[in-house]
């Protein structure tokens, strides 16, 4: 059995004292102690060689192999595992050699606080990212529990759900939770104004106002959502697009020919860590990409300029890649070479040329081709009629 040389243990703001006697064992037996500032100032009673967080902060995993050997211990708040610095270790330092230490995370102790059921709530964070990460849960009657960056989060976070019609939602600022020095914060978004520490959990009951944002996270959000220039994937062909692609948790997906990024952005809202990358020459259009992944919670869409295939080396394997501009032979053969087995091959056609193209390759590839015709009810003088769309050509297969 390989020798568990790293200890990486959850520490709460009762320090010591707090941890069952077997982890209080491995931190007082310790010959070096890796961890924040805060860390150490509650473990300050153990003598140890002391190492604060490197910088830049990619270069731990170097740093603790470089102590093998010794009595290593990581610290960290609460659970390591939930939303921390365990999670990276262990994709980086083979599990065996590793023993976990949990303490109460501050999901579970806001949730006691609060008097919620974790089983029934979104626990999310925006620590050291994008606050619009959270706009995607912003929903009626939904609970969230939210690790911040700093003291500067929940006032950000009220803004934000003010401008959608949730400005009467309850927030409440948890601070130094199970420490003598406990405190907390509550109030209404709209009028927030507290001071609070720059640790803190902040909990929200969104209250929706009649005229409020209602956006779910189901595929097929309101064309006037997006700004655009008219070249969008229209919502109906977009639910039935983003079906097909099957957003996954973690899953990556190519945008080829993103246009104004409606694809990418619902494809980030449908599951929890998705990512996508979008191909678009066109700056207007690129800008518009930006704009509607953080308004509508997908702030992490990576835009990349460039023609495909071109564009596409050198990027990370993709999970799905939907085609909806620039479609070729050479761009699919690329595409197809890169998925990975079980991946999902989705692309759109309006034009006779496109669909002749999509024909084709049908015809060699296999796959599922249909053709999706909308029509909309619109007003015909002083009556109403249906007017409709540009028919679009859909072929999508999955790689075996």
């Amino acid at each position: 059995m390989t020798d568990r040389w790293l200890h990486i243990v959850g520490i709460g703001e009762d320090g010591l004292d707090g941890l069952a006697p077997a982890a209080r064992a491995v931190v007082e037996a310790a010959e070096v102690i890796i961890g924040g500032t805060r860390h150490h100032t509650l473990s300050k009673k153990v003598t140890a060689e002391r190492l604060s967080w490197p910088h830049p902060f990619s270069t731990l995993i170097d740093t603790l192999l470089g102590l093998k050997g010794c009595r290593v211990v990581v610290l960290a708040t609460g659970d390591p595992l939930w939303y921390s610095v365990g999670a990276r270790i262990g994709r980086a330092i083979p599990p065996e050699e590793i023993t976990y230490h949990p303490q109460l995370s501050a999901f579970q102790l806001a949730a006691a606080r609060m008097g919620w059921s974790l089983a029934d709530i979104e626990t999310l964070t925006v620590h050291g990212r994008p606050v619009e990460q959270m706009i995607a849960f912003i929903q009626p009657g939904q609970q969230l529990l939210i690790l911040t960056t700093g003291a500067e989060t929940p006032d950000q976070i009220a803004r934000l759900l003010a401008d959608r019609g949730f400005g009467q939602s309850r927030m409440t600022v948890l601070a130094a939770m199970g420490g003598e020095g406990e405190v907390r914060f509550d109030g209404i978004a709209e009028s927030w104004n507290h001071n609070v520490p720059a640790f803190n959990t902040l909990a929200i009951e969104c209250v929706a106002a009649p005229d409020a944002a209602v956006l779910s996270r189901v595929p097929g959000l309101s064309d006037d959502l997006f700004c655009h220039d008219g070249t969008l994937t229209k919502q109906e062909i977009r639910a039935a697009t983003l079906a097909k692609l099957m957003p996954m948790r973690d899953a990556l997906l190519w945008d080829v020919g993103c246009g104004c990024g409606s694809i990418s952005v619902e494809w980030m809202r449908a599951a929890r860590h998705t990512r996508a990358i979008g191909i678009e020459p066109r700056p207007d259009r690129r800008m518009m990409a930006h704009e509607n992944a953080a308004a509508l919670g997908a702030p992490r869409l990576e835009i990349v300029e460039g023609q495909a295939p071109a564009a596409l080396d050198g990027l990370k394997t993709p999970d799905a890649i939907f085609i909806g501009g620039g479609l070729s032979e050479e761009t699919f053969t690329a595409c197809w070479d890169a998925l990975r087995p079980l991946g999902r091959f989705v692309a759109n056609a309006v034009t006779l040329e496109s669909e002749s193209l999509l024909i084709d390759m049908h015809r060699h590839h296999g796959g599922q081709l249909a053709k999706i015709q909308i029509h909309r009810a619109e007003s015909v003088g002083g009556m109403t009629g249906w007017r409709p769309a540009m028919p679009v050509t859909q072929w999508s297969l999955v790689k075996r």
